[in-house]
């Protein structure tokens, strides 16, 4: 851990340095998951070129190598120096809702840099905020995560226990995060079908079942990258209680602001996910 400390104190024009040599290891050498990505590349974009998906496909993993860097520097970051990287336009938004004690969902997805977006938040956004996360197997990893995430003092709650940290927290105006664009691969996952980049894609269910259970304002969190290491997020609406047992709008509505992000700005969405291993 001490190690990664000391490397994340580098200035980022350094580690961008580090970023160049695993984008030659990982997209020249190694080939990291280049078959998934132009597999997923391929189906997303049946019209364009086979140069045009080269040039995605190249760009994408600079970003990723990009994202892999800037992610080691929130373990030193000062508050300051991430609250201009990531500028949010209009935080206004959300204020309107938590200023009348109404707490938000915030939804994001895997764009670049969604690692910066959700810190950030507890800095430049007008509440606390609250993340759901998926621990993983390895726990040196999830340390470091949970280090870097909690920084500025974001709340985690871990997956399995949403519901419960819901209703004990009901009291506590804040934002509670979540990516929820990953694919909903557990086997209690509900799923929302819907067609999503030419293909039929499976949803996470669970963020229209959050918005149930809050009856809270959803919101999406919109990444844009505007030059290497500096990025914007505008909050857009995507859903206002009250919602009913059987409504879907706000899954519904998310993936379509996810999917125009992704035709507007293809190279900055995580391809190397395997989105869409299972069918209906």
């Amino acid at each position: 851990m001490w190690l990664l400390k000391l490397l994340s104190r580098l200035p980022l024009w350094v580690l961008y340095g580090f970023s160049a040599f695993l984008f030659f290891v990982s997209y020249r050498l190694v080939k990291y998951r280049r078959k998934l990505v132009h597999k997923n590349l391929s189906a997303s974009f049946p019209d364009k070129s086979l140069a045009e998906l080269a040039t995605i496909e190249r760009d994408f993993y600079r970003n990723l190598c990009d994202y892999a860097v800037e992610t080691l520097k929130l373990l030193s970051i000062s508050r300051e120096q991430l609250a201009a990287r990531m500028a949010y336009t209009n935080p206004e938004l959300m204020g309107k809702y938590t200023n009348q004690g109404q707490t938000v969902l915030l939804l994001s997805s895997h764009h670049f840099n969604w690692e910066w977006l959700l810190v950030s938040g507890s800095i430049s956004l007008p509440a606390p905020v609250d993340f759901v996360y998926q621990p993983v197997k390895n726990t040196f990893f999830n340390e470091v995560t949970q280090l870097a995430r909690t920084r500025f003092g974001a709340f985690p709650v871990k997956r399995n226990d949403i519901a419960r940290e819901i209703i004990k927290r009901r009291d506590k105006v804040r934002g509670i995060a979540v990516v929820a664009d990953q694919y909903p691969g557990h086997g209690n996952d509900k799923k929302y079908f819907t067609r999503f980049l030419h293909q039929e894609t499976a949803f996470f269910y669970g963020s229209q079942q959050m918005a149930a259970l809050t009856q809270a304002p959803v919101l999406y969190a919109v990444v844009r990258r505007i030059k290497r290491g500096y990025y914007t997020c505008t909050l857009v609406e995507v859903g206002n209680p009250p919602y009913s047992k059987t409504d879907e709008s706000v899954v519904a509505n998310y993936a379509k602001e996810v999917e125009k992000v992704i035709m507007e700005r293809p190279s900055e969405w995580l391809w190397s996910h395997n989105r869409w291993k299972n069918k209906r």
